[in-house]
């Protein structure tokens, strides 16, 4: 029998201007007063099968937009990066959340702490979001060269340890950060879920993997990436982990002055498993 209460959606890519390209997302959006488990949330992010659904419900703090949880298919997380860029467009989109309107900023709240996201807006409306990570960028050590190309099919080699060893960091959400050594190496990388226990406690613990390259000179990106996880699949495009990469980056630019604020990079993830993602 079918349960009386429904919930509407949107489904959306992410990190792209193309269909059936980028990352995708189901933002799911829960009325006041409906209650809904987190097991039944798991179960609906099971069904649309994505990397992560959201689940829009009225703020806690009225001043704020929405509280959003997410999901992947296995379990909750307290952030993450393209759920957050999606969500917001597609609330700009309708114009309103909750009887309020939506303007230049909405403010997410989430396990991780309040996400601002600016809307960015075209001649043809929305066409797409700026977030503010919720969490300073930190690091929580670094992991053998050996368990990290294990867990991605490679061998020691094919990692790039001149500027950092394999490092977990994290402005959210935690990631294995590792640099590889070549476009061929990044192109023969794979997921291994086996070796992901066969590790350390600390690799299996986060459980996610974020190699890259930077990207040759006359590439139209500065950086390409690949993001593996022990569930067995690769990420599109990871937001929470490339903002991660970019606070490494910046730490160990000893040329960035100690008065810049901003380090933009170009980062190209998703092309090797067809869901080009910019």
């Amino acid at each position: 029998m079918a349960h009386a209460s429904t919930l509407s959606y949107e489904t959306i890519d992410v990190f792209t201007n193309a269909a059936a390209g980028g990352n995708p997302l189901a933002v799911c959006f829960v009325p006041d007063g409906l209650e809904l488990s987190a097991a039944q949330m798991l179960k609906i992010t099971s069904e649309f099968n994505y990397s992560e659904s959201t689940f829009v419900f009225p703020p806690i703090d009225p001043a704020n937009t929405a509280r959003v949880r997410i999901f992947t298919p296995a379990t909750e997380i307290p952030f993450a990066g393209h759920p957050n860029v999606g969500t917001a467009a597609v609330l700009a989109r309708r114009g309103e959340c909750f009887g309020k309107s939506i303007g230049a900023e909405v403010i997410f709240e989430e396990e991780a702490g309040l996400v601002p996201v600016k809307i960015e807006r075209g001649e043809d409306g929305v066409v797409g979001a700026t977030l503010t990570a919720p969490q300073s960028f930190v690091t929580a050590g670094t992991l053998e060269c050996a368990e990290v190309a294990a867990a991605i099919g490679l061998t020691c080699a094919d990692i790039r340890t001149a500027h950092h060893a394999p490092t977990v960091a994290s402005v959210g959400l935690p990631f294995v950060l590792a640099e590889l050594s070549s476009r061929e190496a990044l192109e023969r990388s794979h997921n291994v879920v086996s070796e992901f226990s066969n590790g350390s406690e600390q690799l299996e613990a986060v459980g996610k993997i974020l190699c890259y390259i930077r990207a040759e000179p006359g590439d139209n990106v500065d950086i390409r990436a690949r993001m593996f996880t022990k569930r067995g699949n690769e990420d599109p495009a990871t937001g929470s982990a490339n903002c991660a990469l970019l606070g490494l980056l910046a730490s160990l630019d000893n040329s960035t002055s100690k008065h810049m604020e901003t380090l933009q990079l170009k980062i190209a993830q998703g092309v090797e498993m067809g869901r080009p993602s910019v």
